[in-house]
């Protein structure tokens, strides 16, 4: 069996090939990659997009990688679609496999090839994300919020959920092109079969990066107390406003409370050009920060690796997901994985990962005077943190079980070849 895998980042083995940093994203695809290529009778190849010239072809521990010039994935890519007739007709793929529908280079290959046997992994769902995108912010806000980068690059928040709107159309496209999805919660199957009442719908859970199987878990003894680890804070759909709006409503009880974030400092860089480089939610939040006086509360840990990812919430007395939208979140299953006490938005196909006060709490994603008190319980009750440790462990390990999602991912590819 042949499977073509379409990705929306490069892995890291052609990354090191070409020369560039290995990506810190989509280190779930890795793992559950190097099981599929390990099993006598598939043969696999991976195909995404990069900044260059010309399609570049690389076999590597017996997957065989292409990558397909595209400068610009915002607009739909019709140069793409005589690559993809080449390496398809090249590979001749039994099952081509599309990890998300974000981005608009894998339905050129279905527009192009439109023969194939497809298969769409739904990921996030960005037509429906469009909805969510201020989280709450007002049109006030926003234009308040406009930066000197923003004037220069013409993109602003309006501008960025626009994107969203307009990426929601090839992402529909998908959906109704294709006779089978993968999705792993009840809110991907309303919205998938909503845009196509037809689609064949697929059940697999994910597999989550490596090192979170083997890391040591998290103990209660060994936390930083009152620390709150986000993994996500760069846009408004993350929430980390509303985080801070909590925390401000805690900070009396527990002056000692921190925040840190996972990425760049978007509030407050360190340099005039950093600042001149501003988001507008990071100023937005900079101005928040101000006003409820919590710039001593917010920390940013800059891109974390796996490793010091793990760290990160090891070191973290709770982990809170706390989007406006999500589908399932790695985030949240990593931290349920290593027995973080987690705290998580009531949004999109979160229910499905947390049992409230059983392998986590949940709160609405307005209700800013829940979570901090779904905060103040994990700081005072050990015996809740631990037991919301114990059981949120106990279900991501039965939810994201490495051989079991094989198991399932290969089934599926067998049922579509029949």
């Amino acid at each position: 069996m042949r499977i073509l895998w379409i990705t929306n980042t490069i892995f890291p083995a052609p990354s090191k090939v070409l020369g560039l940093q290995p990506p810190i994203v989509g280190g779930w695809m890795y793992g559950l990659a190097n099981q599929i290529a390990s099993l006598v009778g598939i043969q696999l190849a991976i195909a995404t997009t990069y900044s260059g010239n010309g399609v570049k072809t690389y076999n590597i521990d017996g997957v065989l990688y292409y990558l397909l010039p595209l400068d610009l994935k915002t607009e739909y890519p019709k140069s793409l679609e005589p690559y993809w007739l080449n390496v398809c007709s090249s590979f001749l793929p039994d099952v081509v496999h599309i990890h998300g529908t974000e981005y608009s280079h894998g339905l050129a290959c279905m527009r192009a090839c439109a023969q194939l046997n497809y298969i769409v992994s739904i990921q996030g769902l960005v037509s429906v994300y469009a909805r969510y995108f201020y989280a709450g912010i007002s049109a006030y806000e926003i234009i308040r919020s406009i930066t000197f980068r923003d004037i220069l690059r013409r993109y602003t928040l309006f501008t960025a959920k626009r994107g969203f709107i307009d990426r929601g159309l090839f992402e529909k496209d998908y959906i109704q092109r294709t006779e089978h999805v993968i999705g792993r919660t009840k809110w991907d199957y309303a919205h998938t079969k909503a845009i196509n009442q037809s689609v064949n719908y697929h059940f697999c859970n994910e597999t989550l990066r490596d090192g979170f199987y083997i890391s040591p878990k998290w103990d209660i003894n060994k936390k930083t107390d009152y620390t709150i680890f986000l993994s996500h804070g760069g846009s408004p759909i993350k929430g980390l406003h509303q985080v801070l709006k909590a925390v401000y409503l805690l900070k009396k009880d527990f002056p000692y409370i921190k925040v840190r974030v996972a990425g760049h400092n978007i509030v407050n860089p360190a340099t005039f050009l950093g600042k001149i480089k501003r988001s507008s939610y990071g100023a937005y939040l900079f101005r928040l920060v101000k006003k409820l006086n919590l710039h001593d509360q917010i920390q940013f840990t800059e891109p974390l690796t796996e490793e010091k990812m793990i760290a990160e919430y090891l070191g973290a007395h709770l982990f809170i997901c706390p989007s406006s939208i999500e589908n399932s979140p790695n985030s949240l299953g990593e931290a349920q994985l290593l027995g973080v006490p987690s705290i998580a938005s009531y949004v999109g196909g979160v229910p499905d990962m947390v049992l409230h006060g059983e392998t986590g709490l949940l709160y609405r994603f307005e209700e800013i005077e829940m979570l901090a008190d779904h905060i103040r319980l994990i700081f005072t009750d050990p015996i809740l943190a631990k037991e919301l440790s114990r059981k949120g462990m106990c279900a991501a390990k039965k939810r994201h079980n490495q051989e079991a999602n094989l198991q399932q991912i290969i089934k599926i590819y067998r049922a579509l070849v029949k």
